[in-house]
């Protein structure tokens, strides 16, 4: 009997422990929350009067060019009660939005996305702060915005925009988790946006970089404060699951064998579930092309709607922004312009593994040794022209293996790197190319590959994602490009690019190019204002509530 009574008494605490833990969780960390939000008041004090001493100096030195005024107000008249309940959102609002983009100097795709969406909202709220949380300590303010212009072209009003410097950004490192790493990071985002929320506390909360967790986190600590997401890319995803069993594609491919293999998967699905409750959490959630929306849409929406079926839990596609009217302003596509292309291979991409570089070269080396003729060409060699940026020593690292690639695979003198390129470089590259490439698999958009439409290249990519389902795509019944897989393919595909007729070539780049206007800067410009629309509505609403 005394035994019954003690597993009765330990029984009791655990089961109302359980009963109550959410409430429980709730509390605090509402309680946590309000106590971040006070200890931070001084900092949001001093960041608005800054703003506000910036925004006169600059008016005082310089006269700020409104050459896109009148497109800009097209704009906001079209997106002006698109709100969530169907209302206005408040033209005038003047919060702080927060972008949480810990690697915003990183120069890719994703933070092309972060500088036009915070061009975006400036532009419709004007009187609005947009702080970005950033872990890349050795660059100032004056730094980021100069290659922000330099790298993609996007000008920035400076007052309006300020960066606080995050100081556990390793956390979010897959170096930092050799073991269940998916977790690990998750974890670490976790760490890393309670960094960010002792820093200040923000009106409205975006993550644009794929950092769940950390909206998760903000709902927890600040309910009152919306959250977006702009997904380029699921943490986890059916394919990635799929990518387990033998024949899978991606870096683990079939790894999901044995005793190890079998725990990797039951982790994986876990995961999976974890993941899904925490996009339950999220206001506004936007995703950048089909494949991420139909896989976002299959891990998160049953979620979403169990959590509130009565709100709106609509996953919107945001196309990226892509720079197609700088390339149709910049890059001829007619007959003239033809004679100054060369048989050239570019590939614009980051130097990460899941670009599969060695790929590429593998694949240009067997068209090479093919001996191919080249009729278009007068006979000039073929030459394949990597173009990346380099984040740190691993990137560096690999360049230099992939160097070494090169020459083992005897094409070293057809191959160039060029490293950190700024966008005047990659015009001419495009300019000059007739061909560009893609090798990721399952690569969630695609910016590159809209940028080599837009000027007028024929692309060669990966049979999968966003590449494959959005971009090259036919038009009128005929092909923009072409899709591979296997090094043969990839091969296959720069050979059957490259002995086009010079008739069907034109054509084709003119396709390629009217395909491409369908991602412009004004695309994702619109879309973008539409869903900070809701969101400023919600941070209204619930302020004043």
């Amino acid at each position: 009997m005394g035994l019954f009574s003690f597993f009765l008494s330990l029984s009791i605490p655990i089961v109302l422990a359980c009963l109550f833990l959410p409430r429980t969780l709730r509390f605090l960390g509402e309680l946590l929350g309000r106590y971040l939000q006070r200890t931070s008041h001084t900092r949001r004090e001093l960041l608005l009067a800054r703003v506000a001493t910036e925004q006169r100096t600059y008016e005082a030195e310089r006269n700020k060019s409104r050459k896109d005024d009148d497109d800009w107000e097209e704009i906001e008249g079209a997106t002006v009660g698109s709100a969530v309940n169907g209302g206005k959102a408040d033209s005038d609002w003047h919060g702080i939005v927060g972008f949480f983009h810990p690697f915003c100097n990183a120069g890719g795709g994703g933070e092309r996305v972060l500088w036009a969406a915070i061009r975006a909202t400036q532009q419709r709220w004007p009187e609005a702060a947009c702080v970005v949380y950033t872990g890349d300590h050795d660059v100032d303010k004056t730094a980021i915005l100069k290659r922000v212009q330099d790298r993609f072209n996007i000008h920035l009003h400076p007052p309006t925009v300020h960066f606080l410097y995050l100081t556990t950004r390793n956390y979010v490192l897959s170096s930092t988790w050799p073991r269940f790493t998916l977790l690990g990071q998750s974890i670490g985002s976790l760490i890393l946006a309670y960094d960010a929320f002792t820093l200040l506390v923000p009106d409205i909360f975006i993550d644009t970089m794929g950092y769940a967790f950390s909206l998760a986190l903000s709902t927890l600590f600040f309910p009152s404060v919306p959250t977006g997401a702009y997904v380029h890319y699921p943490t986890i995803s059916t394919d990635m699951l799929d990518s387990l069993d033998e024949g899978g594609q991606g870096i683990n491919a079939g790894t999901g064998a044995g005793y190890r293999g079998l725990a990797k998967r039951q982790y994986w699905h876990l995961f999976a579930k974890l993941y899904c409750k925490v996009g339950s959490t999220i206001d506004v959630v936007m995703t950048n092309s089909t494949w991420t929306q139909s896989h976002i849409k299959s891990l998160w929406g049953p979620y979403r709607n169990r959590r509130d079926s009565t709100t709106d839990h609509d996953i919107d596609i945001v196309f990226p922004p892509v720079a197609v009217e700088d390339l149709e302003d910049t890059i001829a596509i007619d007959e003239e312009s033809e004679k100054k292309r060369g048989p050239y291979i570019i590939y614009i991409a980051q130097f990460r593994p899941e670009k599969n570089h060695q790929l590429i070269l593998e694949a240009f080396a067997s068209f090479v040794q093919s001996k191919p003729t080249l009729p278009a060409y007068s006979g000039e060699s073929p030459k394949l022209v990597l173009i990346g940026s380099v984040r740190d020593s691993d990137d560096a690292t690999r360049v230099y293996n992939l160097r070494l690639l090169a020459h083992e695979l005897h094409i070293k003198d057809q191959v160039e790197f060029v490293c950190d390129a700024t966008w005047p470089q990659m015009l001419d590259w495009m300019r000059r190319a007739s061909v560009g490439t893609n090798a990721m698999w399952n690569e969630h958009f695609g910016i590159g590959v809209v940028e080599y439409q837009a000027a007028g290249l024929i692309s060669v990519v990966n049979d999968s994602g966003g590449p494959k389902l959005d971009i090259v795509v036919p038009v009128d019944g005929k092909p923009t490009g072409f899709h591979a897989s296997t090094t043969e393919q990839y091969a296959n595909g720069f050979r059957k690019a490259l002995t086009l007729s010079h008739d069907e070539m034109l054509d084709m780049r003119l396709r390629a190019r009217r395909s491409a206007q369908r991602f412009t800067d004004r695309g994702f410009a619109e879309k973008w204002i539409q869903n900070m629309d809701r969101l400023v509505t919600l941070q209204v609403a619930r302020r004043d509530k």
